[in-house]
């Protein structure tokens, strides 16, 4: 292993920590609670809900790297798959909440950790999928 190839593991990672730093900041946007004030609470199941999506999101990260010999186009490709896992938690979540009156989100928020375990899951599974696309 070369000086360069310890030089481009250093930036990728550092390019792929600050990326994950970010999507998980904007998912916490979108959270009915906070997601930090909540952990720092002992909230377990926001705690599993957080590090089942931080999972996803980096496994993702993970297989756009493996797939790409371009750093830019690995962050590309890890945006776009952020979206639209977001865009089908958003579908699920609503599916839930009027189809069996299930409310994840909420239930998250309440501390209930069969709720973050559900949504964590979805988290992953859609990873997975997304990831074998790359």
């Amino acid at each position: 292993m070369t000086w360069v190839e310890v030089l481009a593991m250093l930036v990728w990672t550092g390019a792929g920590a600050i990326l994950l730093f970010v999507l998980m900041w904007v998912d916490s946007l979108f959270t009915k609670y906070k997601d930090m004030t909540e952990m720092k609470n002992g909230n377990i199941a926001v705690t599993t809900r957080f590090v089942m999506k931080l999972f996803a999101q980096g496994y993702i990260l993970s297989q756009s790297i493996l797939n790409s010999n371009d750093l830019w186009t690995a962050l590309l490709a890890s945006v776009v798959s952020f979206i639209i896992l977001f865009l089908l938690e958003r579908i699920v979540e609503i599916v839930f909440r009027i189809g069996a009156g299930f409310d994840l989100e909420e239930g998250v928020k309440q501390g209930k950790v069969a709720h973050a375990l559900l949504a964590g899951a979805f988290h992953i599974v859609g990873a997975l999928i997304l990831a074998a696309c790359l």
